[in-house]
């Protein structure tokens, strides 16, 4: 019996990562609306260190000085300004938003921090304007959710990131109680966020669950699995 236990274990440790690359049919999901400028306040609130762990989340990405990270969806750069010294003084952080008065924000508070390497993009819905194969790490920290375009934005991501480049993907849980506080459309689930970006072109790296509310993918370059071919119409 202790042998038929073991060899179970086995079996699933092994069928684990199949599992993550090639996760199960879902339903479409319906992006939810952007959050407007309006609310940026809600982006600079005093329990955000403690909710979201910026500090540990940088630790784990391990950024290094040089390297050309972009925060897409930057809002007013909370995670941004906290990025900028680690790739200082040659490197950059590229803040994308599409929201030019976000932008302005983001302006504001880092000339109120002395930061000069974080870089505003005004990007669009389809388009985040990122240098081709420049690009060390992109982070994405609940903006994914809220693209109304995902697949031509996929896209660019994956052709900005350098051959060893990653990503990391920050989204609320959808499942449990941990993130009931947030909709439900600005929240996601694992299958929901593979099912997505594994046909893109992605392969996770990591799944990283310290976090109170959130899921933390890391995801680097993978293949692009070609679609089924349809079957030809029979002659008639």
């Amino acid at each position: 019996m202790k042998a038929k236990t073991l060899l179970l274990l086995a079996l699933v440790c092994v069928a684990l990562p199949a599992i993550a690359q090639a996760p199960p049919e879902i339903d479409d999901r319906n992006p939810a609306h952007v959050m407007s400028y309006l609310g940026a306040d809600w982006l600079e609130r005093p329990t955000r260190d403690e909710e979201q762990q910026p500090d540990n989340v940088i630790a784990v990405m391990d950024l290094k000085p040089g390297d050309v990270v972009v925060d897409l969806g930057v809002g007013t750069g909370y995670f941004a300004r906290r990025m900028a010294p680690k790739v200082a003084p040659e490197g950059k952080v590229l803040g994308v938003d599409i929201q030019q008065e976000m932008l302005d924000l983001l302006e504001q508070y880092c000339e109120d921090a002395g930061i000069e390497n974080v870089v505003p993009i005004l990007g669009t819905e389809t388009d985040p304007k990122l240098p081709e194969g420049g690009v060390d790490w992109v982070l994405l920290v609940d903006v994914y959710h809220e693209f109304q375009q995902p697949k031509p934005m996929l896209e660019a991501i994956r052709k900005a990131l350098k051959p060893d480049g990653r990503v990391a993907l920050l989204e609320y849980r959808l499942q449990g109680d941990t993130a009931k506080h947030i909709k439900e459309d600005h929240r996601m689930s694992v299958p929901q966020v593979l099912a997505e970006w594994n046909p893109a072109g992605f392969e996770l790296v990591d799944l990283q669950e310290f976090l109170p509310t959130q899921h933390f993918f890391i995801f680097k370059r993978g293949c692009i699995c070609p679609e089924e071919k349809t079957p030809d119409a029979p002659e008639k």
